[in-house]
Parts: C-alpha cells; structure tokens; sequence
C-alpha cells in the first residue's frame, strides 16, 4: 500500500493533483472540519458505496490518525482503485479545514 504523510498531502492539496481526498471518518468527526473538497464515505459504508468511485481516478484516503484509513485503502486496492493512505491522518494535518 502506498503511503504520504500529513505534510506531503497537505502540499499535493495546494498543487493541481489528480488526487481525489476520500475521508473515511464517521460523520460527528468530519463536522469538526475536513480537507477542503474531500469526499466523504465512512469506513462502515464504504463497501456499499464504492460504485461511487472511479477507478481510473487515483484517491487519497484520510481519517483521524491513518488507520481506518488503511483498512479502506487496503480494501480498495483489493477491488481495483488506485489508492493512497495519508499517515497520521486529520492528527497531522495542519492545513486547511472546512
């Protein structure tokens, strides 16, 4: 499984990146902020809605310390997405939220 940590996600988000954020957080966390522009679809959920993705787009999954979203970038691999998981999760992330 590919890895980035806070600090190289939060420059990737600054620059023109096909990467598409994917927040796999429970809902009453990602209210206290998010990554601007991310998609999110909660770990539990995340086998049924997974038609809503494209495979062609390459994702970048985050959650509040990087493991949950390890486990979703691991399932995601098996089926086909081109995924990363960012260390350290919503902990390290010093950017912006919303």
């Amino acid at each position: 499984m590919k890895e980035i940590t806070a600090k190289e996600a939060e420059q990737i988000h600054g620059e023109k990146s096909p990467l598409v954020f994917l927040d796999v957080r429970e809902v009453e966390e990602v209210q206290e902020g998010k990554i601007p522009g991310a998609l999110h679809i909660p770990l539990g959920l995340l086998e049924f809605r997974m038609q809503e993705l494209d495979k062609k787009q390459p994702y970048l999954l985050v959650c509040r310390s990087g493991g949950r979203s390890g486990r979703a970038a691991e399932f995601l691999e098996s089926h086909g997405f081109d995924v990363t998981n960012m260390t350290g999760g919503m902990l390290e992330w010093e950017g912006k939220t919303e």
